[in-house]
């Protein structure tokens, strides 16, 4: 009698241990947030191990032994997990195997290149190069553009959701296509009367981004370019020339008269016509102020060193424009 009673002290004593172990919170009600990075092809007893560093549970080994019971070694998710409230070892797997990972919010502003895309995306968890090699890839949009080499200027500026998951960088990459498609099909009827090729367009609205943050110098400046090119006069806007230097890995911040000379064809103080590619991903609106110029006959603007732009339609006026707003100024050239 005495055996069966011990027998059955231990017992209700591995039962108790089991629940505490599996259902009992291991956090505090009132404890902070716990950030849970699981990479992708972590071994259970890796997740484990982690957990127990976090204190998230008690034994490494009760963790695994839990997790392959239940049948689940397999299904656990990799991604970036926010832990908060009283959580069991119990919920913690239900979380990991129906991966409830971390949403970000990204917002990727008009203008920017891969490069700085890449750059924002590794701010919010992502990994740059994952990013970067998605980008890099113009399968996506070769029905679009068959002689684009990468996406730039086809991942849509926006603000997306996305989960924090080793597979959320070629995701977000294919979604900002996808927007991108969206948008130029709302712009179809203007692009077909434009005379332009989509990458035509793309490109000179990458400039007409990267020269003015203005909404309505949009399409004044786009009026600008379109008119020098149909009298076969050279762009010369630096944001082309600043693209060069960057692709050189030269930039400094810093664009000087002899970073005129650069020998790119990006560079359009030296070659006449559109540089091979877009030099940024635009937004709608300059999207919309290519293909929507303003009626004008500009062929010249300058920075009023305010935001705005001088625009004048002589060589004559341009000058003493530029005498009046950039002369004798210290700080780098702008405007064409």
């Amino acid at each position: 009698m005495r055996r069966l009673l011990l027998l059955a002290l231990l017992a209700t004593t591995l039962l108790l241990a089991g629940y505490r172990e599996l259902r009992a919170p291991v956090r505090a009600p009132g404890a902070p947030e716990q950030t849970l990075s699981v990479p992708a092809g972590a071994s259970v007893d890796a997740i484990g191990r982690q957990l127990r560093a976090l204190g998230l549970v008690r034994h490494p080994w009760v963790f695994r032994a839990w997790v392959l019971a239940r049948g689940d070694g397999a299904r656990l998710r990799a991604g970036e997990y926010a832990l908060e409230g009283p959580l069991s070892l119990d919920q913690i797997v239900d979380m990991l195997v129906r991966g409830e990972v971390v949403h970000h919010e990204i917002t990727f502003p008009e203008g920017k290149t891969l490069e700085d895309m890449a750059l924002l995306a590794a701010g919010h968890g992502l990994a740059a190069a994952a990013f970067s090699r998605a980008a890099r890839d113009p399968a996506a949009i070769r029905d679009l553009d068959p002689l684009a080499t990468d996406l730039e200027g086809y991942l849509f500026p926006d603000t997306y959701e996305l989960a924090a998951t080793p597979e959320a960088a070629p995701l977000l990459v294919a979604r900002m296509v996808q927007r991108f498609r969206e948008v130029v099909s709302s712009l179809r009827p203007p692009l077909a009367a434009s005379g332009l090729t989509l990458r035509e367009a793309v490109t000179l609205a990458s400039i007409v981004e990267a020269e003015t943050a203005q909404s309505l110098e949009r399409p004044r400046v786009a009026a600008v370019f379109l008119n020098r090119l149909r009298k076969g006069m050279p762009l010369q806007t630096d944001p082309t020339v600043i693209y060069a230097l960057r692709r050189a890995g030269s930039w400094d911040g810093n664009i000087r008269k002899k970073d005129l000379d650069v020998d790119s064809p990006y560079n359009t103080y030296r070659h006449a016509g559109l540089p091979p590619g877009p030099i940024g991903n635009p937004g709608r609106e300059s999207l919309q102020a290519v293909l929507q110029p303003a009626k004008v006959a500009d062929l010249y603007f300058v920075s009023r060193n305010d935001g705005s732009h001088e625009f004048s339609q002589t060589l004559a006026e341009h000058e003493r424009a530029v005498d009046r707003y950039q002369r004798h100024r210290p700080q780098p050239r702008r405007g064409t």
